[in-house]
């Protein structure tokens, strides 16, 4: 007898059916009511609030028993995909994020199913994900040879790179030493818009948030090149280490975007690392009418992205660009004997986690892959051009409407605005367009944000989705002017 044979006689289980036929009936089910989802998403309540016995719902202990698969499809349709975030919707323009494609939710069905680690390894999935970095650099204009990484999201991709240049510009073997061998302290430099992972990254890095120095911005919020150059010269003469300049491509308030040519020529003079935070507008490179806005981002020695912004990949997917590939394998390469390279098989494809912060990496490529593959780069340029022309369409309805301003320059695709009442100060005027904002979202008409820019409270709206149509931002006017009317008191002339 063999060891199969000998083998012991137990009960031996299995997550997969049982019964395929019963799965793949219940799967054609699932497809058709998303396909519905999406096709009648503009339809539905941008936003809504849950009701209490849907909350109860998620307190429910930890399942102990098997269910069956169509009840708890069932309960994912009545209890989850009634109430999202709303993202995904023409009117969400609340944060800048991105709205998603069926052909990348496809996508990410398939990547699951194939079910590959992204660790690397000689297969296809480690293939097509270099593939998509290599499409990022030539939407970027960098070279081939440079580096680059797929990530979660623009935070972890800003922290990438920032970690490359600190080690670069360190003077020591940071990863050896750590930054207490530093023996100056380290210094970057972005504008008083600086998006907040800088900050985190600043700490994460063991530097401080006190290594990131924020400087003023200009009248169109852009950073002002004759007072960088002045901090940089007062902290080389306190005797700390200018290491790198954090341009923003696309600062999170107003879309603004700092002069990336005059950045480049400054820290190429100063011998700084020169990292552009694009994960709102690197990508309008790829649009047609609007690509010179980023000229000078193909300079930058690091670049961070977002494809599940303006290229609309389901979330989550970030990418960080590197120039110099060696210095960016070394910031994160660790070859443990279980991980080693061999001259054939499975092993002998490349390590890709040897170029960021995870061994275990997900599928993240093919959701970018088919989309580009289905509408090509063209289409998603012009779909950048659409949404930046839809900002100043909004804009010019502002500027139209009596009772409403524009607080702010109006760059990109960002917005923002607030309803004006005579007579009321700042503290009244934040509570009134607070409280617009608010029934805006309450009501399911759209879903916007709200900051402040030099001090003035105000209304924002990104808009970042390629469903987005003329027609939602007329009503978008039309239900700020109404509301703003009736919270103020305001008669109707």
């Amino acid at each position: 007898m063999n060891d199969v044979e000998n083998a012991p006689k137990v009960a031996e289980e299995s997550l997969d059916p049982s019964d395929w036929s019963n799965i793949q009936a219940l799967s054609h089910r699932i497809i058709d009511d998303s396909i519905a989802y999406l096709r009648d998403v503009g339809r539905r309540p941008v936003w809504q609030e849950m009701p209490q016995e849907v909350r109860n719902f998620f307190e429910a202990p930890l399942p102990r028993s098997p269910a069956p698969l169509a009840e708890v499809y069932g309960e994912v349709a009545e209890k989850v995909m009634p109430y999202p975030m709303g993202n995904i919707h023409p009117r969400f323009w609340s944060w800048y994020m991105g709205s998603g494609n069926f052909t990348g939710a496809l996508a990410d069905f398939l990547a699951a199913i194939q079910g590959s680690n992204l660790g690397g390894g000689n297969h296809a999935a480690a293939l097509l994900d270099g593939q998509v970095v290599n499409w990022c650099k030539q939407m970027m204009g960098l070279p081939a040879s440079a580096s680059g990484t797929l990530v979660s999201g623009g935070s972890i991709a800003n922290l990438i790179g920032l970690t490359v240049a600190r080690n670069v510009k360190a003077g020591v073997d940071v990863r050896e030493a750590g930054v207490a061998a530093i023996d100056k302290p380290l210094r970057f430099y972005g504008s008083d818009q600086i998006h907040s992972c800088h900050r985190k990254a600043m700490e994460a890095l063991g530097l401080g948030n006190r290594a990131l120095r924020r400087i003023p911005t200009d009248r169109d919020l852009r950073i002002e090149i004759p007072a960088l150059r002045a901090a940089i010269a007062e902290d080389r003469a306190a005797g700390f280490r200018p290491a790198c300049v954090i341009a923003t491509a696309g600062t999170v308030n107003t879309g603004a975007i700092d002069d990336l040519p005059a950045l480049a020529r400054l820290v190429a003079e100063e011998n700084l690392w020169f990292h552009v935070d694009g994960c709102i507008g690197a990508l309008i490179a790829i649009a047609p009418k609007n690509a010179h806005r980023v000229a000078g981002i193909e300079l930058a020695d690091s670049v961070a992205l977002d494809p599940h912004k303006w290229l609309h990949a389901p979330f989550e997917v970030g990418c960080v660009l590197l120039r110099d590939a060696s210095a960016h394998r070394g910031a994160f390469a660790v070859t443990p004997e279980f991980l080693e390279s061999t001259p054939r098989g499975l092993a002998s494809g490349l390590w890709l986690h040897e170029f960021g912060l995870q061994t275990t990496r997900g599928f993240r490529a093919l959701k970018v892959w088919m989309a580009l593959k289905e509408h090509g780069v063209e289409t998603f340029g012009r779909l950048i051009d659409q949404n930046i022309a839809q900002a100043a369409f909004l804009s010019d309805l502002i500027e139209n409407e009596p009772l409403l301003e524009l607080v702010a320059p109006t760059n990109i695709n960002i917005v923002c605005f607030r309803f004006r009442s005579e007579g009321m100060g700042s503290g009244e005027l934040k509570a009134l367009n607070l409280e617009i904002m608010l029934r805006l979202q309450e009501q399911g008409t759209a879903a916007l944000s709200d900051t402040t820019v030099r001090g003035e409270h105000c209304l924002r709206v990104a808009i970042n989705n390629h469903r987005t149509r003329g027609g939602d931002l007329r009503l978008l006017v039309r239900e700020c002017v109404r509301l703003g009317r009736h919270i103020s008191g305001i008669a109707v002339a």
